[in-house]
């Protein structure tokens, strides 16, 4: 279990660097690393996958909180537009926490590498949506928005990958966008960890320190270091080439992806 702690506090500092540094969830770098370590405990591969998303939502409950501020007190959330979709996609969130827990350990792997297969292609390729159409109805826009909460906590993600791409093709200005997901990736991960910790309860084969499906030692290592290493990211943002290191760092994902599914 110590092991595992200063693991994941090295973890934290990786990801958010690259956080900071790519602007990326933490979700594609966290959940794959956390399949990786947490087998070294014994734990039974079918509660791996729900961990490691569960505990993945849990420390971007913590980051995200403080982007949300920011955000805010730079005027870039539109709350008119965002506190609609912060309840649907929490509610998406709770949702997709317990569908996770009645799939199969390799159908929630397979869910997730596929998806990050897609999200890192999308990054690969550096796709430029341009204003095609006006905002949908709000009854659509509310649609999207549960959609995405539920495939963010299949995922351990806040889901900026999803809406943000959305919001830029509906014409919503991009610092606009990136306020709202941020909001919503709150609460995707805040309610997503609840669903998560509640439908773990009960579980015998979780082992000892774990909330439900959360594993505490690497949500406090992850959440200790995470948040201190993304401002560093994003003061190195403007000395390198970060659209170069997106496509590369898109290149790794899709090996991880593929690993993940043939594993």
């Amino acid at each position: 279990m110590f092991l595992i702690f200063i693991s994941c506090i090295f973890l934290g500092a990786f990801t958010g660097f690259l956080a900071g540094l790519l602007g990326i969830g933490g979700g594609l770098i966290v959940v794959p690393a956390l399949v990786y370590l947490l087998p070294q405990l014994g734990i039974s591969n079918e509660v791996i996958m729900p961990m490691a998303l569960a505990t993945s939502l849990s420390t971007i409950v913590i980051t995200s909180s403080s982007a949300t501020f920011a955000h805010h007190k730079n005027r870039n959330i539109p709350w008119n537009i965002t506190k609609p979709l912060m309840f649907i996609v929490a509610f998406g969130a709770l949702v997709g926490a317990f569908i996770a827990d009645h799939l199969s350990a390799q159908a929630l792997t397979s869910f997730f590498a596929i998806a990050v297969v897609i999200l890192a292609s999308y990054m690969l390729l550096s796709i430029r949506l341009q204003r095609y159409k006006e905002m949908p109805s709000k009854i659509k826009l509310q649609f999207i928005s549960l959609l995405t909460g539920v495939v963010a906590s299949l995922m351990g993600m806040a889901g900026g990958a999803i809406l943000v791409p959305i919001l830029t093709y509906f014409g919503t200005p991009l610092r606009h966008c990136i306020g709202i997901a941020t909001v919503c990736g709150v609460m995707v991960a805040l309610f997503g960890s609840l669903g998560y910790i509640i439908s773990g309860f009960g579980n015998e084969l979780l082992p000892a320190w774990s909330l439900g499906y959360v594993y505490l030692p690497a949500l406090s290592g992850i959440a200790l270091t995470s948040s201190l290493f993304a401002p560093v990211g994003v003061k190195y943002a403007a000395k390198v080439p970060v659209q170069t290191l997106k496509q590369l760092f898109a290149i790794f994902l899709i090996i991880v992806a593929m690993k993940m599914m043939l594993t």
